[in-house]
């Protein structure tokens, strides 16, 4: 199993910046280490369903929604089982709960844990 405890979440006004960060946890070893391959964070607006913003895996790879590029910067530490997501010139459109997800790879759409999620608002 894997656990993940984000922090990070809060209020911030528009053109503003915050940092996301979601560690992972759970029984070291090799099925540990394939189960986080990819962390990402998604998020969900009030009305909305969920959706990506930024996925990263083990190698470096990512992957980021259009609405987010050029703002959003994601990143991880591999030996700390941590990812990052860096927000800035943020909008009011990117007000939602922000959640972190681990899985063995980047897929759609993804598998694997959850965290609780943290709330990111954004006021004009």
């Amino acid at each position: 199993q894997v656990q993940l405890v984000e922090s990070g979440g809060g209020l911030v006004q528009a053109g503003g910046s915050l940092r996301l960060s979601c560690a992972a946890s759970g029984t070291s070893g090799l099925i540990f280490t394939v189960n986080i391959n990819a962390m990402g964070w998604y998020r969900q607006a009030p009305g909305k369903q969920r959706e990506l913003v930024a996925v990263i895996t083990r190698d470096g790879s990512t992957k980021y929604a259009d609405s987010v590029k050029g703002r959003f910067t994601i990143s991880r530490e591999n030996a700390k089982n941590t990812v990052y997501v860096q927000m800035n010139s943020l909008k009011p459109e990117d007000t939602a709960v922000y959640y972190c997800n681990a899985d063995k790879y980047i897929r759609d759409p993804p598998q694997g844990s959850w965290g609780q999620g943290t709330q990111v608002t954004v006021s004009s």
